[in-house]
């Protein structure tokens, strides 16, 4: 499946939600553009999850460019993807890589957020790309999690670190990198066990994680991604926020887009937390993955 092929799947809930309500907004004639109309384009769009602030602006979009005249619906979809990318925009790359040595990218997130999936898929895809990949299972405190990790290495084909349930997630940290600088790995990618954003001595242990992990490689870890669950739609604000304020995440892998009409929580993340989107999960296989491009999903939500 190609790239916008794999968006538009994870995104159908949000496109058959923006199909049906927008097209019943318009009669075959067109609508004019009055506060009835823009009141109900406004509902539409929240229920996408985008937040009031993105709503908003989107509709004073189209009540500045077209109050009261008759439009059609592809007047109105044109203005609102325009707005939509804009507030979308982000640059740089998915991963920076480290100039030499192992890049470490460390994950975390919530329980329940399909972190260690999410991990899967971004090593499949590492794979697939040439690069030689190290797990490291740092979430000591389930022995589930590990064991799910331990199978998708297995799937894989790449090297795992564990380390005794209960034990230091840093030292499993500490041991992952090692490995992998001993192993001239190109990629070591550490699970960190779930946690909630308000649990203070999870999020220490996190911080802890980091600094032990510098020691080895001064300028690691490169990445810190945070896997959210695009089913929680607005919730997702306060966790970027919180786990941003920690442990200094340096974007986001968006899951579960495929269960959810709430696409448009990427919006607000983006607009409210300024984190840039890398990735998004858009199904349960390995290869349910896709670098994110702006542009390609606004078009995706919208999509006919």
């Amino acid at each position: 499946m190609g790239f916008f092929a794999k968006i538009k799947a994870g995104l159908s809930k949000t496109v058959n939600l923006f199909k049906t309500d927008v097209r019943d907004l318009f009669k075959s004639e067109g609508r004019l553009v009055d506060e009835d109309f823009l009141t109900e384009l406004f509902e539409i769009l929240i229920k996408t999850d985008m937040g009031v602030a993105a709503a908003q602006e989107a509709v004073e979009e189209v009540r500045s460019s077209y109050r009261g005249r008759v439009v059609k619906q592809e007047d109105v979809i044109n203005i609102l993807k325009e707005k939509f990318k804009s507030l979308m925009r982000q640059e740089g790359v998915p991963i920076h890589f480290a100039d030499s040595g192992p890049t470490v990218i460390l994950f975390c997130g919530v329980n329940g957020c399909g972190k260690t999936t999410s991990i899967a898929k971004l090593t499949k895809l590492m794979r697939t790309l040439g690069n030689k990949v190290i797990l490291g299972a740092a979430d000591t405190f389930r022995a589930a999690a590990v064991d799910q990790l331990v199978i998708w290495s297995k799937r894989l084909m790449v090297e795992i670190v564990t380390g005794p349930e209960q034990s230091d997630p840093a030292s499993v940290a500490h041991k992952t990198v090692a490995r992998a600088i001993e192993t001239r790995a190109d990629l070591c990618i550490i699970d960190t066990a779930g946690r909630l954003q308000t649990q203070k001595n999870l999020m220490n242990e996190l911080e802890k994680i980091k600094r032990v992990i510098s020691k080895l490689i001064p300028d690691a870890p490169h990445e810190v991604l945070l896997v959210l669950d695009a089913t929680t739609g607005q919730n997702g604000l306060s966790q970027a926020k919180h786990f941003t304020d920690s442990v200094a995440c340096t974007g986001i892998f968006l899951s579960k887009l495929d269960g959810t009409a709430k696409g448009g929580a990427a919006i607000a993340i983006r607009q409210n937390v300024g984190l840039p989107v890398k990735y998004i999960g858009t199904g349960e296989k390995a290869d349910d993955i896709a670098e994110f491009n702006p542009d390609s999903y606004i078009d995706a939500m919208f999509e006919d």
